[in-house]
């Protein structure tokens, strides 16, 4: 029997928004400042956080492959189905940032825009979007054969 703890799901996603939303502004308005650099970091990391805390409840509910890295969350929950192929690259690309910007964070460039803060913010709230109807189809599926 699957247990899918929706509750910290949801609470992850709905964070979604808010990051996406930063990143579109930090691109928007980007003139390379300390603050604009440290708020990219920022929500970047939120970015690789969400999107792989996600992915391990996703894959601890339905009792998917376990993964045996952050970039192995991506490709698992990929390969089920979670999110669409066109996404995987991108959140590939995403989850290698989680070392620069949690081990070596003294080595960033806080002066330059990284190219994923202007792509993420839309590719983003498709992941929440699709990772919602996931849920739903499989949940229900699920529980329709009880």
């Amino acid at each position: 029997m699957y247990y899918v703890n929706r509750e910290q799901i949801a609470v992850r996603l709905n964070a979604i928004p808010d990051i996406s939303e930063a990143l579109t502004l930090i691109a928007a308005e980007w003139n390379g400042g300390m603050l604009q650099g440290l708020a990219q970091e920022r929500a970047l990391h939120l970015a690789v956080e969400t999107v792989t805390d996600v992915g391990s409840y996703l894959i601890d509910g339905f009792m998917m492959r376990d993964a045996s890295s952050y970039e192995d969350i991506v490709d698992v929950t990929g390969a089920e189905g979670v999110f669409s192929a066109e996404l995987l690259p991108t959140f590939k690309q995403l989850v290698q940032l989680r070392r620069p910007l949690v081990q070596q964070y003294y080595e960033w460039q806080r002066g330059e825009l990284h190219p994923l803060t202007r792509q993420l913010a839309p590719q983003l709230l498709r992941f929440k979007q699709e990772v919602e109807l996931y849920l739903e189809r499989e949940l229900v599926d699920f529980e329709g054969k009880v």
